[in-house]
Order: C-alpha cells, then structure tokens, then sequence
C-alpha cells in the first residue's frame, strides 16, 4: 500500500447506502472489476465512464449506510476507487472496507468534483491541490493500517500466521 495517495475527486453527499453503491440486482458476483461495471448505476451512470484508477471519492456523512453487504467496498476497489474521505461512515461499511482493504479516512474535506488531492495516510493530512487547503485527519490506528497494507484481513492473517509457524518450526 501507498503511504502517498494522489487521486481525482468523484463528489457525493450524505447517506450513500449500499444499495446506492452496488444495486441488489447486481450481486451475483464477488468479482471486483464485474461488480465495478455497475457500481452507482442508477444513481449516477456516468460514474463507470469518469472513474479512474487513484480517484477518490468526497463525501458526506454515513457513507456506506445500509445493508452489510461486502459487495460495495468491492466494487469501489474494482472501480480503481484509492480511497474514501467522508465525513463519517456506517460502522459495517467502515469494518467490511478495512477487512476488504480499502483505505477510508473520517474527515470534512473542501473539495469539488475534478480537484486533486493528495493525502498523506500516515501523516494524516489531505491537501487539495487546487486550493491549496490543507485538513488534517487522524490516521487509522496501527493494527488496522497493518490490515489495509495487507489488502485485507484474510491477507494479514494469512501472513501473521505464516511467522508465526515459521518461528515455531525453529
């Protein structure tokens, strides 16, 4: 994982539920990049045609609202999605994103759709850089950067307890 993120914005707003990110119809795959076809299908089309790999999506509060459903950090990760900065998320989504490996970050941003940010994950600060504003946000805690560094959980425990078998076979 990059300790340096540079991404365009993509803007949402408040309360942007799961069903919002990967309609229900659409949920049968886990495949990341086919979930990505459809992600924000009917809530915003074009968002398949402008998304880019690096971009980061702004938004309001309790991004991620809804159904528990893991789909929906996946399908931002298809989508090329770096990272999610929002005023606050849904718990669940929150968890299933950091599980999934998927950097989210709990900040009020000024940002407008097409700005470029570039957000330090362990320095804990976003600059827009066509403002020029800096906000400062605080970092995941260590254990949960280790797991987004990974690319998930199942990768973190995969590799933890690789060294520790590894150790023990000594």
């Amino acid at each position: 994982m990059k300790e340096i993120l540079e991404g365009k914005v993509i803007k949402f707003g408040d309360n942007v539920d799961t069903d919002q990110i990967i309609p229900a119809e659409f949920l049968v795959t886990g495949d990341p990049k086919e979930l990505a076809k459809n992600a924000f299908v009917k809530v915003r089309p074009e968002f398949r045609n402008i998304v880019k790999e690096g971009d980061i999506i702004v938004a309001g509060r309790n991004f991620g609202c809804g159904s528990s459903r893991e789909h929906a950090p996946r399908a931002l990760m298809g989508a090329g999605i770096s990272c999610v900065i929002a005023k606050s998320f849904a718990r669940i989504f929150f968890r299933n994103s950091i599980n999934l490996g998927l950097t989210l970050i709990e900040c009020d941003i000024k940002a407008n759709e097409g700005d470029e940010l570039l957000v330090d994950l362990k320095g804990g600060t976003i600059k827009n850089k066509k403002s020029g504003e800096v906000f400062e946000f605080k970092p995941l805690p260590a254990f949960l950067l280790k797991i987004v560094e990974k690319g998930g959980l199942m990768e973190y425990v995969k590799e933890v307890l690789n060294e520790k078998n590894s150790h023990n076979a000594r």
